[in-house]
């Protein structure tokens, strides 16, 4: 098993390598060449800066039983598909009973965008939602892989 990292925007990075050191997993973090991310424990893999690079480098080198860290709704469905394990930056773990209320929640969202009908704001980050997807994390390992 290994953990990969959609890096372009994710503020949990560090927290992702240090959990893969604590249980000795492998972990790959993906991001555009934009972003300046170095760790001597984690394999760094930059892509191009075009959009879904970084998903579509991810979704071609996942392997069944992988866990994959991203935000990105279109992203975790393909991991599904892939029986690998997505999981988001606040802990969220994407499963077939959850995707396809997010995917059609993105749709209607973005058709609100387009029509200049929706503004959503994100949530300022709070160190709740990093123990959230710490723990999260965690247990999604450990129910894999010990």
């Amino acid at each position: 098993m290994k953990i990969f990292v959609d890096a372009d925007g994710c503020p949990v990075v560090d927290i992702a390598i240090d959990i893969a050191k604590e249980y000795g997993l492998e972990i790959v973090v993906v991001k555009n060449y934009a972003h300046e991310i170095s760790d001597s424990y984690a394999k760094v893999v930059s892509v191009d800066i075009s959009p879904n690079s970084a998903d579509f480098h991810i979704i071609n080198n996942i392997e069944k039983n992988d866990i994959v860290i991203t935000q990105d709704y279109g992203l975790a469905a393909l991991c599904l598909s892939k029986e690998a394990f997505p999981i988001n930056q606040n802990g969220l773990i994407f499963s077939e009973n959850n995707i396809d209320g997010m995917l059609n929640r993105r749709h209607i969202h973005g058709k609100l965008r387009r029509q200049n009908k929706y503004y959503g704001k994100a949530k300022k980050r709070n160190p709740k939602a990093d123990k959230s997807f710490e723990k999260n994390l965690k247990k999604l390992i450990e129910n894999r892989y010990l």
